[in-house]
């Protein structure tokens, strides 16, 4: 069978009834611009019934999945949307029982914004304490700049010693396989629930450090040793605290911060505090996107991992050079973020935020 001819140009179909608005016959037309003469006749004559030299749309090959079909694959993966695409192929192949690629699968998906996207990795948030979340942004959203600039925010963190490609040996994925989990979503909903893997915290490390921070600056960095308890803790706020405020110039008058880790709620802890710091800021549990030094943490972390460490020793040395390099501008944009972090959590209804 002879292939069929390709369509002309609808420029070219233009031309044609230029020329013969012109007065040229058809044959005067075809040598022109070199096209045979029965086609010359066809453009003028569908010019002249329809009034347009635009080629006609095709209907093309009819789709695999009817509308309704296409309506349930999506409504499968906003039931599940970790859901893979070669088990969700089969899946549909068994209700629908078609003949069809994975990448259909894909293409049906993409038709509608749905792209494979790894799963953020979030830490589980318990009911009761998404509660408490919430009610502690509803309350503190409002507070005025100036508080916030008399806030002390502190926090413990660890580090550990990175091999030379930079990769924390130490950390293992509790939960099973360490690949990446990957879910079906439309953009900007990577923070809903559904398409978050959760994580939980895991042991190893071979530094833990105490520090914090405040709109103007970094305060002390403090090197834990040994087991942490309420004694220990209490310890390194006796001398580490003050001398942090009076390093960010506050003298006696500050807030101070702190999350709701157990030894931070010790009785012996809230009795040296009712002493020593009577003005405290206590974050819900489970809140590491609320106070804002945890970006901080993340930051020294990026910075520490630039270098090659291959002892403690080294490694406390790399964390103190590269904390008090921290500049006074990040601290300040941190701290000021707290009223959009605060109304994130509002936003998001108690769940993750961005932070």
């Amino acid at each position: 069978m002879a292939s069929k001819s390709k369509e002309l140009d609808v420029n070219v179909k233009n031309m044609i009834i230029q020329l013969r608005n012109e007065g040229l016959t058809y044959r005067a037309i075809g040598i022109q611009l070199n096209i045979i003469l029965f086609t010359v006749r066809c453009v003028v004559k569908k010019f002249n019934e329809t009034g347009s030299t635009e080629n006609k749309v095709r209907s093309g090959r009819p789709g695999i999945f009817s509308a309704r079909e296409k309506r349930s694959i999506i409504k499968e993966v906003k039931k599940n949307p970790k859901i893979s695409a070669p088990q969700l192929a089969k899946d549909v192949a068994n209700t629908s029982h078609k003949t069809f690629s994975v990448q259909t699968i894909r293409n049906v998906l993409h038709e509608e914004s749905y792209y494979g996207r790894a799963a953020r990795k979030k830490p589980f948030i318990s009911e009761r304490n998404r509660r408490k979340r919430l009610d502690f942004a509803k309350s503190h959203v409002n507070l005025s700049d100036e508080f916030r600039n008399t806030v002390i925010f502190s926090d413990e963190s660890k580090f550990n010693i990175f091999g030379s490609d930079g990769r924390d040996e130490s950390k293992f994925n509790i939960f099973g396989s360490d690949g990446r989990q990957y879910v079906w979503r439309k953009p900007n909903t990577e923070q809903k629930k559904q398409h978050l893997t959760p994580t939980v915290k895991h042991g190893g490390g071979s530094v833990l450090v105490w520090g914090c921070m405040a709109a103007n600056g970094v305060g002390k960095l403090c090197f834990i040793d040994g087991i942490m308890t309420a004694r220990t803790y209490i310890d390194i706020l006796r001398h580490n605290l003050q001398s942090s405020a009076q390093k960010l110039g506050f003298g006696t008058s500050f807030v101070f911060q702190q999350d709701n880790d157990p030894k931070h709620t010790a009785n012996l802890t809230r009795e040296w505090l009712l002493y020593n710091s009577p003005c405290h800021l206590k974050t819900p549990p489970q809140s590491l996107d609320i106070n804002p030094i945890e970006n901080l943490w993340h930051k020294l972390d990026v910075e520490v991992r630039k270098h090659k460490i291959s002892c403690k020793d080294e490694l406390k040395r790399i964390l103190l050079q590269e904390w008090h390099k921290i500049a006074n501008n990040i601290n300040k944009t941190l701290v000021f973020s707290m009223r959009n972090r605060l109304q994130a959590v509002i936003n998001a209804k108690d769940m993750h935020t961005k932070y």
